[in-house]
């Protein structure tokens, strides 16, 4: 029995091994943000179906002997792939679909050994109830989800610290050797057996499921895979989407596994529902509370809405699943149902919807479909089916409050001028006003990314993060070059990381060239079709489509170095930060295209991470001055709090009177930290 628990058990700690690892290699390539990791676990759950599906027929339509030798093939296609290091060439360009060119990376990179890996859960639990007839498989599918978390746990926490992404690659891929042996030990042991044995035949006589049970199958599976997703993203934009925030939801989700399937026991209908209820009535006080609420209460209330949601569902999977003659349609239902839940977040959620109403959908089809598998087994005294009202009316008195809850968390506010979704996330431009008069504002997430008056008089004034006396109004209107010419003459050429509604635009000067880098087209469109900082900027205005670090990149390797004066990085997407921006490389490319007195302002305005002593490191180990400027007086009409880094060698700039005034020196880190593309660890930048 030793060789199918181990082979099991290695199988599914390579297979969530890579999840996190391919994610983060890739992650820096197309922008950072949390849909990069929803498709990534879209590739993998797709995998998963095809490798489940795989597993049936095989074990439908051809007897042990050949199971064992077609798989063994399967292996030994599977090593030509390895090592699984991405190439470069899949780096994105601008106006590429990033959906299906990661997807189309991830199947080049690691497409076969992945397959073969998603098809050993149930390959071989039903090659171990060949052999040991007696004994029950569906503890082993425990032994897996016990796998698949430990090595979820292990990566955050032993080989993201400690090994460099290609070392982790090359370190995969011998572990997927020695996952191949174990996988052909039981290969060996199978094609032993005689193709027709006894258990097979005894096992003939196991009822087919019918469809409303594959129905269930699919649903039990599926909407827990969808709230997965939606909690996940929940959780990442707000933050950071970085592998350990990746990571908590899916151990939450692979523990319910664990606690259904090993011992069904453990899972009790009663208090698992009513827990369910609570974590959705906690869950909406964190939803309408938004940032207000501390980090680590959000991240608690949306867990346990998971891990309940995925509880309550897996539970009665269990409570339904079939004799082992029917173990691999089994398996394939649930991975259909995940797959099914992932598309939905991944790929058709970003276009039916303008927010992310998934939460709602999933939580609310968790408890729908809990109540109809506890209905399938209750049947009335004395009748043979219950009537159809009885059916449906404890589910409506459950879910009716409860939808009526989701439902006003998610609802459009009356002053929302147009919204908009997409791949990188959720837009919306605001009506509003103040004592000063009617603003425009673009919000993506929680967090104002700028507003624009209305009026004449404050339209053309800069507000929000970017007001003169905060980090980039000071750079732009304070330059030396600026100076030079008596305050205000001299022409800059400066850029922009995030372009927002184009605030910064309102600084530009003639003769000035301003660059906005930005990875959304959705932005670029509002920032031209709803604001008019872009169109009544007296600068020459440009335009880059795509990843801002990509495309520096791609310029130095063209020659054309853009020979900034300064470059302003505000790529924040609510309160989350696209981290391979804030890396020792990236870094390294912002000098190579900033002019030797250049400046360098980072906005470091964050509700939860401490981004200052991240910056003053990086800066001061390349030797360059760092000061901080902490604008909190909100003292110009549509102001907001801000904290910027300006980093320089332009010792002139710095000494500045007005600069001086407003910027505090800073001359040792409190923690040093670098951030590398290999590792960078948020719990460093935690604030207390």
């Amino acid at each position: 029995m030793w060789r199918y628990a181990l082979t099991i058990f290695l199988s599914a700690f390579l297979l969530f091994q890579v999840q996190p690892l391919i994610g983060k290699y890739i992650l820096p390539w197309f922008g950072g943000g949390p849909a990069v990791w929803t498709t990534c676990m879209l590739f993998f759950q797709l995998l998963l179906l095809a490798g489940y599906a795989y597993a049936h027929l095989l074990c439908a339509r051809l007897t042990p002997r050949r199971q064992a030798l077609l798989h063994l093939l399967v292996l030994t296609a599977a090593a030509f792939w390895l090592p699984i290091v991405p190439s470069e060439s899949w780096k994105p360009t601008a106006g590429q679909a990033p959906e299906g060119q990661i997807l189309l990376l991830l199947l080049a990179t690691l497409g076969l050994p992945y397959f073969a890996l998603s098809a050993t859960a149930p390959l071989v639990q039903r090659w171990f109830s060949l052999a040991h007839p007696a004994a029950s498989p569906y503890r082993l599918y425990a032994l897996s989800n016990a796998g698949s978390l430990l090595a979820l746990l292990s990566y955050p926490l032993a080989v993201e610290p400690h090994l460099r992404l290609r070392d982790q690659a090359w370190v995969w891929s011998l572990g997927f050797g020695a996952y191949a042996l174990g996988a052909a030990a039981c290969a060996w042991s199978v094609y032993k057996l005689e193709s027709t044995s006894a258990s097979a035949a005894a096992e003939s006589d196991a009822p087919r499921p019918g469809y409303r049970t594959v129905l269930l199958w699919l649903g039990l599976a599926g909407f827990p895979s969808l709230l997965l997703l939606a909690v996940t993203n929940q959780i990442t934009q707000e933050v950071a989407p970085v592998p350990f925030l990746w990571v908590l939801p899916l151990c939450l989700y692979l523990l319910t596994f664990v606690i259904a399937f090993d011992r069904p026991s453990w899972y009790l209908r009663g208090p698992s529902a009513g827990l369910l209820l609570a974590a959705v009535l906690v869950t909406c006080y964190a939803l309408s509370q938004g940032v207000n609420l501390a980090l680590p209460w959000q991240v608690a209330s949306y867990s346990a809405l998971l891990f309940f949601g995925a509880l309550c569902c897996h539970g009665e999977l269990v409570r339904s699943r079939p004799p082992a003659r029917h173990l691999t349609l089994f398996y394939l239902a649930v991975s259909a149902g995940g797959a099914m839940g992932g598309a939905f977040v991944a790929l058709a959620a970003p276009r039916l919807f303008h927010s992310y109403t998934e939460l709602s959908i999933g939580v609310l089809g968790c408890a729908i479909l809990t109540f109809l598998a506890c209905l399938r087994e209750w049947r009335p005294p004395g009748a043979k089916r219950p009537a159809l009202w009885i059916v449906w009316s404890p589910p409506l008195l459950f879910c009716g409050p409860l939808a009526a809850i989701l439902v006003l968390n998610t609802r459009e506010h009356a002053s929302v001028v147009e919204s908009t979704r997409n791949f990188y996330g959720v837009l919306k431009v605001l009506q509003e006003s103040d004592e000063n008069g009617a603003y425009l504002s673009l919000r993506h997430g929680r967090i104002n990314h700028g507003m624009q008056y209305q009026g004449e008089l404050l339209r053309e004034q800069p507000t929000t993060y970017y007001v003169e006396h905060a980090g980039a109004g000071l750079t732009l209107k304070r330059h030396p070059k600026r100076q030079a010419l008596g305050g205000g003459g001299g022409s800059l050429r400066f850029a922009v990381i995030g372009l927002g509604t184009g605030t910064l635009a309102t600084y530009g000067q003639p003769g000035d060239t301003l660059r906005f880098y930005e990875i959304n087209p959705e932005v670029i469109r509002l920032a031209q079709a709803r604001f008019t900082y872009c169109a009544d900027t007296k600068a020459e205005v440009e335009f880059v489509l795509g990843d801002a670090r990509v495309m520096m990149e791609q310029e130095l390797l063209e020659g054309r170095p853009q020979r900034l004066d300064a470059l302003a990085v505000d790529a924040f997407t609510s309160d989350a930060i696209p981290m391979h921006l804030l890396t020792q490389e990236c870094f390294d490319l912002y000098w190579k295209h900033l002019e030797p007195d250049g400046v360098l302002a980072v906005h470091v305005s964050n509700r939860y991470l401490d981004l200052k002593p991240l910056v003053f490191t990086m800066a001061h180990a390349r030797g360059f001055k760092c000061v901080y400027v902490d604008y909190d007086e909100v003292d110009a009409p549509g102001a907001d709090e801000s904290s910027w880094m300006l980093v320089t060698r332009n010792r002139a700039f710095l000494e500045l009177e007005e600069i001086a005034v407003h910027a505090r020196k800073l001359t040792e880190a409190s923690k040093p930290l670098v951030w590398t593309d290999d590792y960078g660890s948020l719990l460093h930048v935690l604030k207390k």
